[in-house]
């Protein structure tokens, strides 16, 4: 439920925010602050992280919700914010493999994934905590 939600609430701002038309407001309210974290939410990235996961052997050792050999996905998306720097710290980890990091099995390597797809990877992992909304 909490997903569907996220994603009206992701639809109804791309749509209010696609608008093409002029402002006829002449008043200066100096630069927007943008954040240098944000994290852009884009659900197609997200859709194909997940095919990415279901195509290679993630589900051998992660459950969406269960933990196997590896964590759950939804245990790493609590552990780790939704930003830029999670999303390549976490699709390094896919390409290069890790030790120590939820215990002392090792999450075995994947070099032959690019970095462009652990990144996407990497995103369906972090948009399964419904409990946080992406910065």
């Amino acid at each position: 439920m909490r997903r569907i939600m996220m994603l009206i609430t992701v639809a109804t701002v791309v749509f209010a925010c696609g608008s093409k038309n002029e402002s006829t407001n002449t008043e200066d309210y100096g630069e927007a602050e943008v954040p240098t974290e944000a994290t852009v939410v884009d659900e197609n990235l997200i859709g194909q992280g997940a095919a990415l996961v279901k195509q290679n052997d993630c589900n051998t050792c992660h459950h969406v919700t269960s933990q196997i050999v590896g964590p759950a996905h939804t245990d790493v998306a609590k552990k780790y914010e939704f930003t830029n720097e999670n999303i390549k710290m976490i699709a390094e980890r896919i390409i290069k493999g890790s030790t120590g990091v939820w215990g002392p099995v090792m999450m075995t390597p994947h070099p032959n994934l690019s970095q462009a797809d652990a990144e996407k990877m990497a995103r369906y992992v972090l948009s399964l905590d419904g409990e946080k909304e992406p910065e």
